[in-house]
């Protein structure tokens, strides 16, 4: 018989084996941390021989705290300086390899762009004042700095402390070489850190004299001339080598604002701005008093160049499509024919300085944009802000700008692709999506209004209400891509309501898709590029692609029905066009930063933006108000003599009281690819019937005898 007692031993022999290997892990734990104690008091006992007191703690505890920050602010650094050192990737130097003569589109000279290797010259070729009144005028330090000037820097916060204003820039010349070769003129911090990075990049792998050379060959001058060669051919009709004192002193002065110092403009204010150069070059020691009172007394002439106006925004821009396109062809010396319309491009900077003139102090408003396209992708005109010679940022085509409600054409341009049309009706009402809760302009809500309601009168609520039950944001993002939109576009649900940046370039090219009957809207500033031999390297009409449809017909027949019926009854009236049927949206922004219209008719397609670049708010300026009169302004010269093309999906276009009074037939003019030009009345409607009338009065007067005619004009007259 088995012993009971036996059964009971295995689980207590378990139990004592836990009991020892717990009791085995305590004592050894407590044994490495007793001894891990016995190591640091040894190491405490061994930094005890280094502990200072009295002013030498002071001191280790200030350097201490300095490399701790120093450590955090080093990595910080790195963090702001790799987007900067991100724009030298690739050949930075490519602008370098192209000089380029450009033409209008018929054909006239309108400017240049590049650098043209004849007309660089070297800093050890210049004269020695010239390079004297540059320094002592822009960076005195130059060659004793390393890409920024700390003492500069106090210098000029001092002088605009005491004058209360900005008198002078503490940006060295290398900083501002940074921003000529790397970046934009927009006035961000963003812009700030990454031109201090680039100086300090352009001194550890440029020489000063190189540095200086590039800065020379690349500053615009005004007149629509760049670096300081063409400049002085512009200004003195001579070559940079020859200038004498007097003139390098206005060449000079010329550096920090060619638009208000350009002699060709105002010669007392550059004659002015010279003598601030003289008085400059004495201060800094560079010459003496004597050296300049020849040049004070006897100021630089300059040849009449008379009222000469370049596009010099789109220039910038045809520029770079140049390069993109002439970097596969081995001859960087090009003559390119552009798709620009001058008497248009004029006609765009005189209606934005003309709503800027009238209204910036009623609005607060203080900048502007415009593009205008032939509905076919050419760019007819484009205006990038105020002032070319002020600021050479262009805001048409590189600042990212909310567009507002202009943005809500995509979402329903996406809701017309997937089955919706104008009819159909949607709930408009208080939404909320993950929080947000988006409320419309009047605070109040329709109830079921359809899709056309909705848009021409831009209620809010219902294009998000789209998005979030039934679209996705996604589809409205890739609607906007495939319209033309090449900014990135975000898919946070507040984007339906305008929320994702664009470029007024891009609103212009995605909505002459609408006029262009839903095929892509092909947007194209070159024509032609030839080398001086006259060989056409490069033909749009033979080299682009053909051009795809996008939208159909049925989603393009919709969306201008509604489209048009904003400037009808819906918050664009004040861009409608008298006889002409137009289409177009507005857009405002948050706290009134943005205003927006951008519209089209059968011929054009045009997008107006207002605002400030530094985002601050305007005096309540709505899309409706100032875009919108600008945007009547100059599509209605735009459209003066011109045979008025249909939308499609419309019916046949209103007729225009002005069209068919030119005196040239259209088929009589072409452009370049053959199709009809399209040009602006020259003279009125009754200038064009009195000189009709004039015409066929003589040609129907019975003929006079000569004899007779001669003898009554021998007879001697007399007066009373």
């Amino acid at each position: 018989m088995q012993d009971p007692f036996s059964q009971d031993q295995r689980p207590r022999k378990r139990r004592h084996l836990f009991l020892r290997l717990d009791s085995w892990i305590d004592s050894t734990l407590w044994s490495a941390g007793f001894s891990l104690g016995d190591k640091w008091e040894d190491l405490n006992i061994f930094f005890r021989r280094f502990t200072v007191k009295g002013y030498k703690r002071a001191f280790f505890e200030v350097t201490g705290e300095a490399m701790t920050l120093g450590t955090a602010g080093f990595v910080l650094m790195l963090a702001l300086a790799l987007p900067a050192f991100d724009e030298t990737y690739g050949n930075w130097r490519q602008q370098d390899d192209f000089a380029v003569a450009f033409l209008d589109r018929y054909g006239n000279e309108i400017g240049h762009r590049g650098i043209i290797r004849e007309d660089s010259v070297p800093v050890d070729e210049l004269p020695d004042h010239l390079i004297k009144s540059v320094l002592a005028t822009e960076d005195r330090r130059f060659f004793e700095h390393f890409g920024i000037d700390i003492f500069g820097l106090a210098r000029a916060m001092t002088e605009n402390v005491r004058a209360n204003s900005v008198v002078q820039g503490g940006s060295t010349i290398t900083q501002q070489l940074a921003k000529n070769l790397f970046l934009t003129n927009e006035k961000t911090i963003q812009r700030k850190i990454k031109e201090a990075f680039l100086a300090l990049w352009l001194e550890a792998n440029l020489p000063k004299k190189e540095i200086l050379r590039l800065y020379l060959d690349r500053a615009y001058m005004g007149g629509g001339a760049f670096g300081i060669a063409a400049a002085a051919q512009f200004y003195f009709g001579k070559d940079v080598t020859d200038v004498t004192l007097a003139e390098s002193a206005m060449l000079a002065g010329l550096f920090k604002a060619p638009a208000r110092y350009a002699p060709h403009i105002n010669l007392p204010a550059a004659r002015g701005r010279a003598n601030e150069v003289l008085t400059n070059l004495v201060q800094g020691k560079l010459m003496t008093e004597g050296q300049v009172i020849g040049a004070r007394r006897n100021p630089a002439d300059v040849v009449d160049r008379g009222d000469r106006e370049t596009p010099d925004y789109f220039l910038d821009w045809a520029f770079e499509e140049v390069k993109r396109i002439a970097v596969r062809y081995p001859e960087h010396s090009l003559i390119v024919r552009t798709t620009i319309d001058t008497s248009l491009q004029a006609a765009a900077e005189e209606a934005l300085e003309a709503g800027l003139r009238q209204y910036t102090k009623r609005y607060q408003v203080q900048q502007g944009a415009i593009v205008l396209l032939e509905n076919g992708g050419a760019v007819r005109a484009m205006v990038g802000g105020r002032d070319y010679g002020e600021s050479q940022f262009n805001r048409a085509t590189n600042a990212l700008r909310q567009p507002g409600s202009s943005f809500k054409v995509f979402v329903y341009t996406t809701a017309m692709e997937n089955g919706f049309t104008p009819e159909t009706m949607i709930r408009d009402g208080p939404i909320t999506w993950h929080g947000w809760s988006p409320r419309n302009y009047g605070r109040g809500y329709a109830g079921r209004v359809n899709l056309e309601r909705a848009l021409v009168k831009s209620i809010n609520t219902v294009p998000v209400r789209l998005a979030r039950d039934h679209l996705g944001t996604k589809k409205i993002a890739e609607m906007a891509r495939r319209l033309g939109v090449e900014s990135p576009v975000s898919e946070f649900k507040t984007m339906p309501l305008g929320t994702s940046e664009v470029t007024v370039l891009d609103q212009a090219t995605a909505y002459s898709v609408f006029p262009s009957g839903g095929l892509e809207s092909n947007r194209h500033g070159i024509t032609q590029i030839m080398n001086y031999a006259g060989k056409v390297l490069y033909d749009h009409r033979r080299d682009s692609p053909e051009r795809k449809r996008i939208l159909s017909e049925e989603t393009v027949r919709s969306m201008n029905s509604i489209l048009t019926q904003i400037p009808e009854w819906g918050t664009g009236r004040r861009a409608k066009l008298e006889g002409i049927k137009t289409g177009g949206k507005t857009g405002t922004t948050q706290a009134y930063r943005d205003g927006w219209f951008v519209g089209f008719t059968g011929n054009y397609t045009a997008a107006v933006w207002f605002g400030n670049d530094d985002f601050s708010r305007t005096a309540r300026m709505t899309g409706g108000s100032l875009p919108a009169m600008t945007f009547k302004q100059l599509m209605s010269y735009a459209h003066q003599g011109v045979e008025i093309r249909p939308i499609p999906g419309l019916d046949a276009p209103e007729e225009d009281s002005t069209a068919g009074d030119t005196l040239v037939s259209r088929s009589e003019l072409v452009d370049e690819s053959g199709a009809p030009i399209i040009r602006p009345r020259v003279l009125s409607k009754e200038a064009t019937r009195l000189l009709r009338e004039l015409a066929a009065a003589f040609s129907t007067a019975p003929p006079v005898d000569s004899q007779k005619e001669q003898s009554i004009a021998l007879k001697p007259t007399t007066t009373e």
